[in-house]
């Protein structure tokens, strides 16, 4: 019943004795042309030009001397045919003589059920009608008559789907949750020394880093129910929804304890009370004061525990963050080199993959990813294994994948002018170059006048190692290598185009930072300068609350163009002192379209000839 199919044969039913009724109804009330009506016949009668009539229910039949058939109009079903006729002035003698024979035929069973069923049906059609918005309110998601039932899903840990073991890179916070599982699998030693149950564990992390995945291993790894739901399910239009369902929500945990409750997303239901449009008494904050209630009323035997899921721990109410409510806090980071080649390994599990692949060098290659992205990093590259008919995923694959995750899809298609290639290719040479040089920039991976998204070539640079400090040489080398572009067209076409304007946009803001929020400027010394102003029931950053004089916020405009003029200052001043490296690299970039870091580093380190007739151009490569 409950099923899609079984509901659309029950409305197709319910319109198909819809449409039966009505043509039973159309057809009963039309007469052909050919009929007549009583008064029509009552004269033939009297006037003895009606050999028989045959009666069948409230239809009758006339039949001429001549052996002619007509029917007449149907007669009243409150008189049988005889009355009504002797209303009409037939006398009982002309009935009953023999000139006329009256034939009354006897109903059969079938034309009375069908007489029946169009009585009852409309009756039952409603009755049915009713009965299917029951069942719908009661066993569909468009609870109309539920609304307080919460919408959490209920897995069992008889079958987990997901193990520890299918999580890498987050060795400590898979330690932490680890002692989340040993309670739930043995309370009793942690009861017997006295510790207390830990009522909630909140997973903290970027976009992709694997909180729903972590909270799944939990539960899989324990064997307990996992009830999961969305924080933005408990809030409806419907004033006190909310917090009936966070009701039923924990009493069917308490019901199938020992369980996990996992909330994801929690921010949207347990952001800071009082602040926003609404007042401090709208639904949300029901909701959460009714969650804060819960989670501080557990008995010590309950056996539940609260996982909860979140990007954006800083707009959380404090009340939620408190010891007894969520006790721990586990944070999941972005992976290292180690760790995204640990999760590597587990994405190309049961995968045909090439011997020839080496996950550590693209592990190398993908700093900053998370395990989202080396997902679908994976996935890309066996669509393009399979788009290109191979049996197996090549390092080939690999290599475009990590290209198509950071820059796009190539865009072979684009067709531009040769003097547009040309300046695309001494753009992103300049880029190249600069970063090459400056032994504080990351090291040149690859380098391509081919169109990816929206760029119309790109430098890739990476960097050797990871890093989780920034050193302020490190900051200007990056400056520098972004405005390398914009240097080369100076010094080659003595002209500039819009190709630099993300490059301009990056460079403004990595100054700006340095400058306000790192405190890297020796004019305006170490301190921060302006506030980030949020609006809590925004959850993001929308301006900055100035707290310094305008004399400083000049100070600041300046700083900011002395660094950025200073950035390129020195990337011309490379690019001129290795003009036959750029235009070597231009050209082959030209004729080629892709460097690879191998023909780069070989094509800047080549000698090259004496330059105007003087000394042999010194080549500088840089530290890798």
């Amino acid at each position: 019943m409950n099923s899609p199919r079984g509901r659309n044969s029950i409305v197709l039913v319910i319109l198909l004795l819809i449409v039966v009724i009505l043509v039973v109804q159309f057809r009963a009330g039309q007469s052909p042309p050919d009929r007549l009506d009583f008064n029509e016949v009552a004269d033939l009668i009297n006037s003895g030009r009606i050999a028989r009539i045959i009666v069948d229910e409230n239809d009758l039949t006339i039949i001429f001397p001549d052996g002619e058939t007509r029917a007449i109009s149907r007669k009243e079903p409150t008189k049988t045919a005889v009355e009504q006729l002797l209303d009409l002035g037939v006398t009982q003698e002309m009935l009953s003589s023999d000139r006329i024979k009256l034939e009354i035929k006897q109903p059969s069973d079938f034309n009375q059920i069908i007489t029946l069923v169009t009585y009852l049906l409309p009756g039952l059609l409603v009755v049915g009608l009713i009965f299917f918005m029951l069942r719908q309110a009661q066993g569909s998601n468009n609870q109309a008559l539920s609304f307080g039932k919460s919408r959490a899903r209920m897995f069992t840990g008889d079958q987990p789907t997901v193990t520890f073991d299918d999580i890498a890179g987050v060795d400590e916070a898979k330690a932490e949750l680890q002692e989340i599982v040993e309670f739930l699998e043995e309370p009793e030693k942690f009861i017997k020394l006295g510790a207390r149950i830990p009522r909630g564990v909140l997973l903290i992390g970027a976009p992709g880093t694997g909180k729903t995945l972590m909270a799944k291993a939990v539960s899989g790894e324990a064997g307990v129910p996992f009830f999961s739901i969305s924080g933005s399910e408990f809030v409806e239009m419907f004033v006190g929804v909310g917090a009936s369902r966070v009701r039923d929500l924990f009493d069917q945990a308490k019901r199938h304890s020992p369980s996990i409750v996992f909330i994801d997303e929690i921010d949207a239901v347990g952001r800071h009370r009082g602040a926003g449009l609404g007042g401090s008494h709208d639904e949300r904050e029901q909701t959460l004061n009714q969650m804060l209630v819960e989670m501080d009323g557990f008995d010590t035997d309950t056996s539940v525990i609260i996982v909860a899921a979140t990007n954006r721990p800083d707009i959380l109410d404090p009340a939620l963050l408190r010891p007894g409510r969520f006790d721990r806090r586990v944070i999941l980071d972005g992976p290292d080199m180690r760790g995204r080649e640990q999760i590597l390994k587990v994405h190309i599990k049961g995968m045909p993959v090439d011997e020839e692949v080496d996950l550590k060098t693209i592990a190398k290659a993908t700093p900053g990813f998370v395990g989202a992205d080396i997902e679908n990093l994976v996935n890309e590259a066996a669509i393009l294994a399979a788009r290109r008919n191979k049996n197996s995923i090549g390092p080939d694959e690999f290599q475009e994948s990590v290209e198509r995750v950071i820059a796009g899809p190539e865009r072979r298609s684009r067709i531009i002018s040769e003097e547009e290639k040309k300046i695309v290719a001494f753009h992103e040479a300049g880029h190249a170059v600069v970063m090459h040089v400056i032994p504080e920039a990351d090291t040149i991976h690859k380098v391509s006048i081919i169109a990816r998204g929206m760029m119309g070539g790109f430098t890739m640079a990476l960097p050797e190692e990871d890093r989780t400090l920034t050193s302020r040489h490190k900051i200007k080398a990056d400056m520098a290598g972004l405005l390398g572009g914009r240097a080369a067209e100076t010094l080659v076409f003595n002209d500039i185009t819009s190709g630099a304007s993300n490059d301009l946009e990056r460079v403004t803001d990595l100054a700006r930072n340095m400058i306000t929020r790192l405190g890297m400027s020796e004019k305006l010394g170490p301190m921060v300068y302006g506030q980030t102003d949020e609006l809590i029931f925004l959850g993001r950053s929308i301006g900055e609350q100035r707290d310094y004089s305008e004399s400083t916020a000049q100070m600041i405009d300046l700083e900011v163009k002395e660094l950025v003029e200073e950035a390129f200052d020195r990337a011309l001043d490379i690019l001129k002192e290795y003009r036959v490296q750029l235009d070597n690299i231009a050209e082959t970039l030209i004729e080629v379209e892709t460097l690879e870091r191998s023909q780069f580093e070989e094509l800047f380190d080549e000698p090259v000839g004496p330059k105007n007739g003087g000394t042999p151009v010194p080549v500088r490569a840089a530290a890798d």
